[in-house]
């Protein structure tokens, strides 16, 4: 019989922790790389005694941790993500339009690989940038067909005009086939490739952008995270700046905006995203204030998630044993998750405030698990011994 999930693996703005279930007790580890940002922390589905998550930074430059014996010990990367540097010397960065001379600033999205490549792992980097390993996150090197695509400059925004950084985040991996993948950024939009990255397009159809002088360009959209369904590889569904949408890859490459049914009052802007382990038409979501101001809390202070079951032609509000009033706060798009049995599972999120959130039965009630932590980037579940 399979190890039950017991754990959740946790990435903050000052480290990494593992928070534990024994019976029905949680424990919190200490934390590892105490006072870096870890914007991402995952445990490999396919060697379950490997665990990997970003850090670093400062004077050493970000980089990318590993364990091969579920944290007990760590490994830095012997050749972090870097970009290729400029074509000829004294050349200024992206002057061939491509990101050759970028430095990275901060390794922002893991992805492990296809159930068929052992080993292999993605990361998507701020500025925006795809590399892969193939090593088990020891080396990484760009996906050329990406990082060095003419269309590069045209398809990302200047990394300097983000205050918090152009991310490229969202990195999939088609369960049905390894050289199928899709990538987001935050700005830049959604684009897909069907030889594993030697090639892209966009895939923005009907998706628009309230921010820009063109409401349905090809690209230049602001998605925050998308996910392939866990149940149906055909259905990606999108948190966006200006809303939710969804998509059927059996049907083609046109996105509907489902978020046009939340509750005007509340509305559809959000982070994160989660999928039902076995139902294509149930996912979760969490919606902040995306008022003129972009506070970024949950709307009225009153904190709330909302599930569809029927693909989003309906979302119900979950709020029972959440804050109900002054909760100013909200989760970012990678501290969303499933937990336990996968038929009727629990759903969870780290929130901006440094606290772990507990919702039974798909979020019929909620309990807080932890506390005091700092703010929360990434939230995974994990099957520790």
């Amino acid at each position: 019989m399979a190890k039950k999930t017991n754990a959740l693996l946790i990435g903050t703005r000052k480290g990494a922790f593992v928070l534990r279930k024994k019976k029905s007790k949680w424990k919190l580890s200490e934390p590892r790389e105490l006072g870096t940002k870890v914007f991402d922390f995952q445990q490999d589905a396919r060697e379950p005694n490997v665990l990997l998550h970003t850090g670093g930074g400062f004077h050493l430059g970000p980089t990318v941790f590993r364990s091969t014996d579920e944290g007990a010990t760590w490994t830095e990367a012997t050749e972090p993500p870097k970009f290729h540097t400029v074509a000829n010397e004294g050349d200024a960065p992206q002057s061939d339009g491509t990101s050759r001379g970028l430095a990275v600033k901060s390794n922002f999205w893991l992805a492990p690989g296809h159930a068929d490549e052992p080993g292999t792992w993605y990361v998507g980097t701020a500025p925006q940038g795809l590399f892969r390993s193939t090593d088990g996150g020891a080396t990484w090197s760009g996906v050329d067909g990406f990082n060095l695509n003419a269309k590069y400059k045209e398809w990302t925004v200047d990394p300097d005009t983000v205050p918090d950084g152009s991310f490229l985040h969202s990195v999939l991996v088609d369960p049905r086939d390894a050289k199928h993948l899709f990538l987001s950024m935050s700005i830049g939009g959604t684009f897909e490739s069907t030889d594993a990255g030697a090639t892209w397009k966009p895939v923005n159809e009907n998706v628009q952008v309230l921010f820009g002088p063109e409401k349905y360009p090809e690209h230049g959209q602001d998605p925050h995270c998308v996910i392939q369904h866990p149940a149906n590889p055909d259905r990606l569904y999108q948190q966006n700046h200006c809303g939710i949408y969804s998509l059927d890859l059996a049907k083609g490459r046109r996105w509907e905006h489902i978020g046009a049914n939340m509750p005007e009052g509340i509305g559809d802007i959000g982070f994160g995203v989660v999928g039902h382990p076995r139902r294509e038409d149930t996912v979760w979501v969490m919606p902040m204030d995306g008022t003129s101001v972009w506070p970024r809390t949950a709307p009225g202070g009153k904190l709330a998630m909302y599930r569809t079951d029927d693909g989003g032609t309906s979302w119900k509000r979950l709020a029972k044993g959440l804050p109900q009033e002054n909760a100013w706060f909200t989760a970012k798009r990678q501290a969303l998750c499933t937990f336990g049995d996968p038929k009727d599972p629990a759903v969870c999120f780290g929130a901006t405030c440094g606290e772990v959130w507990f919702g039974h039965e798909g979020g019929s009630e909620f309990e807080q698990i932890a506390k005091n932590l700092p703010e929360i980037y990434s939230l995974y579940p994990a099957v520790l011994s």
